[in-house]
C-alpha cells in the first residue's frame, strides 16, 4: 500500500513534505523574480566549483550509470530503476517540450533586467524550456528510489539531501526558477513512486528466492 510506503521511508517523505510546505509558502509571498534574486545574490568561490559538478548527478547519463551498476547486484532492480528513468524522462520532455515549449530561463527572463546577475564563469546558460526542471525530475527519481530499496531507512534524508542539492545547483548555476525546480521534484517522486509500486515485488523476488 502507498500509505505502507510512505510509512517505511518517512526519514526521506517527512523532511521532503516540510521542504515543500517551506518552499510553496515562499512562492505564495514572493515572485520567482524575487526568489531567483535571492538565491544569485549569495553566491560564493566555493559555491561556484562546486555546484557545476553537484548539477551532474541531474543528467540522463548518471541515473543510466546507477541503473547498470543496480544490475550488477540484481538485474531486475536495474531494470526497474531504468523503467524509473524511462517514466521520468518521457514525463520531463513532455512538458518541457510539448505544454510548455519555450518557457524562458532565468538567462532569458533578466536579459533587459537592471539585476546584474551572477553566473559562474565558463558555464552553458540555456535560455528556453525552463518548466520543469529536467535535471531536478532525474534527481528525485533517482535517489528516491535508492532511497526505497535502501534497507537502512533511516538514510532516507542522504538520499533527499543529494536530491535537493542538485535541484538547488540548478537555480545557484542560473538554469531554472524556483518553481521549475520545484514541480520538477514533485515530478520525479512521483515517477519513483509509481515505478516502486508497480515494480518492486517483481523486482525483489529473485533476490529474496536466492537468499531463501
Amino acid at each position: 500500500m502507498l500509505l505502507d510506503l510512505l510509512r517505511k521511508n518517512r526519514f526521506f517523505f517527512a523532511p521532503y513534505a516540510l521542504l515543500l510546505a517551506v518552499v510553496g509558502i515562499l512562492q505564495s509571498f514572493y515572485t520567482q523574480e524575487q526568489l531567483m534574486q535571492w538565491v544569485n545574490s549569495r553566491n560564493s568561490s566555493i559555491a561556484d566549483i562546486l555546484f557545476p559538478y553537484v548539477t551532474y548527478m541531474g543528467d540522463g547519463i548518471f541515473f543510466v550509470v546507477i541503473c547498470i551498476l543496480l544490475s550488477v547486484y540484481n538485474w531486475r532492480i536495474g531494470l526497474m530503476a531504468l523503467a524509473s528513468f524511462v517514466l521520468s524522462s518521457l514525463t520531463s520532455e513532455f512538458f518541457k517540450k510539448i505544454i510548455f515549449l519555450g518557457s524562458p530561463r532565468p538567462l532569458k527572463f533578466f536579459e533587459h533586467s537592471t539585476f546584474n546577475y551572477h553566473i559562474v564563469e565558463g558555464l552553458d546558460i540555456y535560455s528556453y524550456n525552463s518548466f520543469p526542471s529536467g535535471h531536478t525530475i532525474t534527481a528525485f527519481a533517482m535517489f528516491g528510489l535508492l532511497a526505497f530499496l535502501d534497507n537502512w531507512k533511516s538514510r532516507g534524508w542522504f538520499w533527499l539531501s543529494l536530491s535537493v542539492l542538485t535541484g538547488y545547483s540548478r537555480v545557484y548555476l542560473f538554469q531554472h526558477f524556483v518553481e521549475d525546480v520545484f514541480v520538477g521534484s514533485l515530478i520525479g517522486t512521483l515517477s519513483s513512486v509509481i515505478i516502486f509500486r508497480l515494480m518492486s515485488r517483481w523486482a525483489t523476488k529473485s533476490h529474496r528466492l536466492e537468499n531463501n
